[in-house]
């Protein structure tokens, strides 16, 4: 009994080494096996030099062409209004009217008294012709007469004062006077401004003065105008840098013929330098930000241990540049040409295999215009 024990005990002994010994042969097997990672999907983007013009970026102020809060030059009631408020006018089209019926009275009496004193003196002059005056009363004449047609012309500009009249075309403002109001000399009666064109005054850094000169071009940007940017150049460059902020302000003028644009508007000016360079440049996207330094991800033929080449990346440290919309300047790391991955950066590697699938690619827009939400 005991004998058959042994025997059965030993049997079990052999086959557990003969199962051990199997699969210690299948472990050594596979790890002689190189361990293939599947392939990461990514997009690619082909790094490319392009030209790109310096701007120099400020804030800028709307500001009109010609702009009066037009007021009363002399005392009295309101007796007419022109134009309703926001209405177009032209140079010399009367916008409020004082009552003047009593300087009216006066001119009257003023222009009796010339007539008459023209009279005299026509008078005066052919008697003396005739040696039967003497040459004072002549004078007295004269005299008498000028007098008279000064009296005119002061009575005359008084009620031109109260007649005021647009001194340029342009757009009304909201009134600030009504009809039978009494308004005293100085008193605002309302807004005119010529707003096309429109100016825009701004400022930039006395280092960048050198880089300004008078007919340049700019570009500005209005939110409260919607999508869309306006053109126009630099018409003046003030002749003092302002000793507090060692800036000098520029203005420039902007076509505005819609008048979308109004005075007092905020505005992003974009002011195009003369010199291009070129840069390398590739999408943000593409870039692994980190504190040790930035990278990209470079899609490029790589050699396994195996031998055998694939589809694979490699992590190229970089410098970079200036941004302009999406895409960003590469300074050093790329060269033009070198095919980069613009997304799925964040689960890659060095030297891990990808499979590039461009079907839906991030924007590389310079200037982008997304929609306002």
């Amino acid at each position: 009994m005991i004998k058959k024990f042994i025997i059965a005990l030993g049997g079990f002994v052999v086959l557990v080494l003969g199962l051990g010994a199997v699969k210690a042969t299948q472990i050594k097997k596979a790890m002689s096996v190189a361990h293939v990672q599947p392939a990461a999907s990514v997009t690619t983007y082909d790094a490319r030099e392009i030209e790109w013009r310096s701007y120099i970026k400020a804030i800028g102020t709307l500001a009109p062409v010609e702009g009066v809060t037009l007021s009363a030059d002399a005392a009295g009631q309101v007796v007419k209004i022109g134009v309703e408020s926001g209405s177009t006018v032209k140079a010399g089209d009367l916008l409020v009217e004082i009552d003047a019926s009593v300087e009216t009275a006066q001119l009257a009496a003023a222009q009796a008294r010339a007539d008459l004193g023209k009279i005299s003196l026509d008078r005066a002059q052919s008697l003396l012709g005739n040696n039967t005056v003497a040459k004072s009363e002549f004078d007295v004449a004269d005299a008498t007469y000028k007098q008279a047609m000064a009296e005119v012309t002061s009575i005359q500009a008084t009620i031109d004062k109260k007649r005021i009249r647009a001194p340029f075309d342009g757009r009304v403002g909201i009134r600030l006077v009504n009809v039978g109001q009494y308004v005293s000399p100085g008193s605002p009666l309302l807004p005119l401004q010529k707003l096309d064109p429109i100016y825009v005054n701004f400022s930039v850094p006395q280092h960048q003065l050198a880089s300004l000169s008078v007919g340049q071009k700019i570009v500005l940007t209005v939110d409260a105008a919607g999508a869309g940017s306006f053109e126009g150049a630099i018409n003046a460059i003030n002749s003092e840098v302002d000793a507090a902020t060692r800036n000098v302000t520029v203005q420039a003028t902007i076509g505005n013929p819609k008048e979308i644009l109004r005075a007092g508007m905020f505005a992003r000016v974009e002011v195009e330098l003369p010199n291009a360079e070129s840069v390398v440049v590739v999408p943000a996207t593409a870039i692994a930000y980190a504190s040790y330094g930035n990278s990209v991800f470079i899609v490029e033929k790589i050699k396994g241990p195996d031998g055998v080449e694939f589809l694979g990346v490699r992590q190229q440290p970089i410098t970079i540049g200036t941004a302009r919309g999406d895409l960003v300047s590469i300074v050093s790391g790329v060269k033009a040409g070198e095919q980069v991955v613009t997304a799925g950066v964040f689960k890659l590697r060095n030297g891990v295999p990808v499979q590039v699938n461009n079907a839906v690619q991030p924007s590389s827009n310079p200037a982008p215009k997304p929609s306002n939400t």
